[in-house]
């Protein structure tokens, strides 16, 4: 049994079969879904960067992302007819506000409406501005919202000048894609793929909900470069030659299960393989 629910591990106790979580968030980042999901898991499959605390010695980890399941260019290719088929303008920025309301955005605050002024007020002399939302905008961005088939989204972000949101997976779907992105919320600094996209390739920056002026003067200080596209496409192109393709290791891993955790516990160089 594989995936990312805590129910798996549990079924798979009592019945005696295997169980693989794969998850790519920090253990302290999400504890609730660490203690239901570990202890019984058989494997716990996550990203190098990704730290599992007391679980780490279960876990086998790849370098790679969860994103790149099905960014990874061996996957998906940017299709510009999806910016004709929502009537996209470009240049263009994509904005973005999630709800927050899981058990692990527990006192986690995002881009609240007078942050999202000021950052419309930056953007808007630089390019269309599009928004899409999980939680019910004020009418005065409604004008901005982006209605749009979630199996779109990435060929839209893929062509964005920039990313903004309170979102962590759009937040690193937009860095895999090369594209600048900026997360305001208080998951900044908690979860290792992030910072790893961060300090390691410089695809993206976090802001706490307290560095309001930090976002703001990275806003200015993306929109005043030239070529940012070409730049960070250099950026994503030094990731890319580092991580594997997590579909095929994925792929791999599960067919060739039990065997597989026992090479990846013995070599796990092994996974470079899967480039």
């Amino acid at each position: 049994m594989v995936g990312t629910s805590p129910e798996i591990t549990h079924v798979g106790k009592l019945l005696k079969i295997p169980s693989i979580n794969v998850n790519e968030d920090d253990a302290m980042a999400v504890p609730l879904y660490a203690k239901f999901s570990y202890p019984l898991a058989t494997e716990i499959l996550t990203p190098v960067s990704c730290n599992n605390g007391k679980w780490n010695s279960k876990s086998i980890k790849y370098n790679s992302y969860h994103e790149f399941a099905y960014l990874h260019p061996n996957y998906f290719k940017p299709d510009n007819n999806v910016l004709l088929k929502y009537s996209i303008k470009s240049p263009y920025f994509i904005i973005r506000f999630a709800k927050l309301t899981a058990h692990h955005d527990k006192d986690v605050s995002g881009i609240s409406a007078i942050i999202a002024d000021q950052i419309i007020k930056k953007l808007a002399r630089h390019g269309n501005i599009y928004i899409t939302s999980e939680r019910e905008l004020e009418h005065r961005f409604e004008k901005y919202r982006l209605s749009i088939n979630p199996i779109d989204i990435h060929h839209v972000l893929s062509s964005a000048q920039m990313y903004i949101g309170d979102s962590q997976t759009m937040a690193a779907e937009a860095a895999v894609l090369g594209t600048p992105s900026l997360r305001f919320n208080d998951f900044v600094g908690r979860l290792g793929y992030l910072e790893e996209l961060e300090h390691r390739y410089g695809l993206t920056y976090g802001f706490k909900s307290s560095e309001a002026e930090k976002l703001l003067n990275k806003i200015d200080e993306l929109l005043s470069k030239d070529n940012i596209k070409e730049e960070w496409a250099k950026k994503r192109n030094k990731m890319m030659s580092e991580k594997i393709d997590t579909t095929k290791f994925f792929v791999w891993f599960i067919s060739n299960y039990p065997e597989s955790a026992r090479i990846m516990k013995e070599n796990p160089d092994y996974q470079y393989n899967f480039k």
